[in-house]
């Protein structure tokens, strides 16, 4: 069946529909997947169709280089692909909740299909995939409803396809340029999560590999001068830390001695490939030290990356240790931990201050670089003795290979290569049980100490029957009478096994008199994506107690930060916009290490930097508003008096930080400032050189 015509000279096209099925195979799967991962039509669906049109008439183009039969064959073989890649992603997205981009697949997926092949596998053989399966096959199996092209010219073909391939591609670049922000945010601001529901999967796939394979460090540049245009405002930390920590430690602090918390760095004897960040990182202004720095010098230091954790998991009634440590500590009151590569991006942001520009691979690709700022390195060279432990696999995302390079001079252990000497192989794994062996093992007898864990018992799926930490858990919560949901519930279980930790170290720290001189911060690595596995947000919403509707509200979270020597003083509230690439910087001041504020993106929380929590979507968050990038839309607080010129120039801060992460991330940044990173056996070794044992209770002084 001809579908047109064309005669001029002696050329003759005829042009199939067979021709177009690939085009109009991806344009059917796009829509399907767009109203399957629930992101509204408009104003995406018009750059999607014009976008998966003109991809599809490239393929097309490419196929009919082919003799008729074995094109023919080969785009439907296509057509196939395009589904079961479509497929996978959809059912990813509906157990992780994110879009996995190509650096992740490959990255990590092979460990979250073992892992979660049964969680996985209810998803796809439920009814709903079982229903999706069949709406990302049908054009495959329509395909081979239309006739099979035998036509003995193959050059006929070719051109029609290239050429309007390019004049779809060319219609949407030029509506994208007149849509304002929606535009900016295809050639501007490209993150994959905002890529996939505005512009299709397919088009964010071809993108994310085109910036694999271009990007370099002097291809980041950074807008300095409309970022240096943006107004002077200070955090309401910053203005108002000085009163407080006068009734925290009952002296006058001197804030006109503080110096700005700046190293010498003499940039112009440094190689020239940055260039473009170096110009960045000198033209920024260093915050100052001020009254909460080196308030924990020389404590001793327990991080918890802890797995799904949320604010609605801190109760009185059930976790009481979590409340305890949440409400006698320095309280974060609107604290962000922007979800983007599953637990890998939240590890990034809590350990190294970036969000997780490289997707799957943030962590891994800084397996071999100078990691000079994390808090291993920073106190390995003050002589800490240092750990890093994980209750699950060991192996699991590389961490036997990425962990041993953070600066822990003990280096990294979980389930394989020593924790199952105390903790129990079940799943998900007891945190209770790891900081039990690993405490009074280990570290409770070498201060001082910095060990950082990786929980895993607030994992999902959430159920008394699949889960057993909620089973383990049930009476806690039963007892606690709550008007939830049975998943909701588990979920709550759960992470009573972290507050039983966090109780035993707590009583053993107080026990031994350390807890004075101890530091305990607690972050979330994501927010519980496993209550929802749907694809909603319902039973979040539920656990929240309102209708979640963006990102911003999603990733709403909780930072800890409490010591001993906190607890019988006023409180320490930071009211101010947190997130997690804000806790590195901010525990750098209050340890009083030497470090340099220009040099990582987020900021000391107790500084005069203004407060801006952003994430990947260059979405953001201030004390004055909410910005959201990909409709331009800025939701002021209310009664805030915004300045002139404000949303544009924070917009390019925010912009400049999220470069800064992926040339952080994708370079080795600090070895081009510090040298490279030494054998990591060598910084093991030298920081057990460094290391000063405590003194014992009889010695004097």
């Amino acid at each position: 069946m001809a579908w047109y015509t064309v005669e001029k000279s002696k050329l003759r096209w005829r042009w199939r529909l067979e021709h177009f099925l690939i085009a109009l195979a991806l344009i059917f799967l796009e829509i399907a997947f767009k109203f399957a991962t629930g992101s509204s039509p408009y104003p995406a669906v018009i750059p999607i169709v014009l976008l998966s049109l003109a991809i599809g008439l490239a393929l097309e183009f490419i196929v009919s280089l082919l003799p008729p039969l074995a094109a023919s064959l080969l785009r439907r073989l296509l057509i196939g692909v395009l589904g079961i890649i479509f497929g996978i992603e959809y059912f990813v997205f509906r157990e992780f909740k994110v879009f996995y981009d190509v650096k992740t697949v490959l990255s990590g997926a092979g460990d979250a299909a073992g892992q979660f092949k049964g969680e996985i596998a209810q998803l796809v053989f439920s009814f709903s995939g079982i229903i999706l399966i069949i709406i990302f096959l049908l054009p495959f199996a329509l395909s081979w409803c239309v006739p099979i092209d035998t036509g003995a010219d193959k050059r006929e073909k070719r051109w029609p396809a290239l050429v309007m391939a390019g004049s779809s591609l060319a219609i949407c670049l030029a509506a994208l340029l007149a849509m304002g922000p929606f535009g900016e945010t295809f050639f501007v601001r490209y993150n994959f999560q905002t890529s996939v529901p505005n512009f299709g999967l397919a088009t964010s796939l071809i993108k994310d590999v085109h910036a694999a394979r271009t990007s370099s460090a002097t291809e980041r540049e950074f807008d300095i001068e409309r970022e240096a245009s943006i107004p002077a405002i200070v955090s309401q930390a910053g203005r108002n830390i000085a009163p407080l920590l006068f009734r925290v430690v009952g002296e006058h602090i001197d804030t006109d001695s503080f110096g700005p918390n700046m190293m010498s760095i003499d940039f112009a004897s440094l190689s020239g490939d940055f260039e473009y960040t170096d110009a960045y990182v000198q033209s920024l202004t260093p915050t100052s030290r001020n009254a909460m720095t080196g308030i924990f010098r020389g404590y001793n230091l327990i991080f918890i990356s802890a797995e799904a954790f949320s604010e609605e998991a801190i109760r009185e009634d059930i976790t009481p240790t979590l409340y305890r440590l949440a409400t006698n500590g320095i309280q974060f009151t609107d604290y962000y931990q922007f979800a983007g590569a599953g637990t890998t991006g939240g590890e990034c942001a809590n350990i190294f201050g970036c969000l997780a520009t490289e997707g799957g691979d943030s962590v891994k690709g800084k397996a071999y670089d100078n990691n000079y700022f994390t808090m291993g390195n920073v106190l390995n060279r003050l002589g800490y003795n240092g750990w890093a432990f994980h209750n699950n696999t060991y192996t699991y995302y590389d961490r036997d290979i990425t962990h041993e390079n953070l600066g822990y001079n003990n280096g990294f252990m979980g389930y394989g290569n020593g924790m199952e000497q105390w903790v129990e192989w079940q799943w998900p794994e007891s945190d209770l049980e790891m900081m039990q062996g690993t405490f009074d093992n280990l570290y409770g007898d070498a201060e001082p100490f910095n060990v950082y864990y990786m929980s895993v018992s607030g994992h999902g799926g959430y159920s008394w029957s699949g889960n057993m930490m909620s089973y383990k858990n049930y009476e806690v919560v039963e007892a606690a009478q709550l008007d939830y949901s049975e998943t909701v519930q588990a979920y709550l279980a759960a992470n009573v096994e972290l507050d039983r930790g966090l109780g035993y170290l707590v009583e053993q720290l107080e026990e031994r008199g350390m807890a004075d001189r101890t530091v305990i911060v607690i972050s979330s690595d994501h927010f519980p994506y496993g209550l929802d596995s749907d694809g909603s947000l319902n039973y979040l919403s539920e656990l929240y107690g309102f209708d979640v509707e963006n990102n911003i509200q999603r990733d709403h979270n909780r930072l800890i930060i409490w010591s001993g020597s906190l607890e019988d003083a006023d409180p320490i509230v930071v009211d101010d916009p947190v997130s997690a690439v804000d806790i590195l910087p901010t525990l750098l001041n209050l340890f009083g290490a030497e470090w340099d504020s220009r040099l990582l993106p987020g900021r000391d929380v107790f500084s005069e930097a203004q407060p801006v929590a952003f994430n990947l979507s260059y979405d953001w968050v201030s004390d004055l508003g909410v910005y959201f990038a990909d409709t331009s839309t800025f939701i002021p607080r209310e009664n805030a008096t915004i300045p002139d010129g404000y949303v544009e120039a924070t917009t390019r801060y925010v912009e400049n930080k999220v470069n800064f992460c992926a040339v952080l991330l994708e370079y080795d940044y600090y070895g081009h400032l510090f040298g490279e990173a030494g054998n990591v056996q060598d910084v093991h070794d030298a920081g057990r050189e460094n290391y000063v044992p405590p003194r014992s209770s009889n010695d004097d002084g």
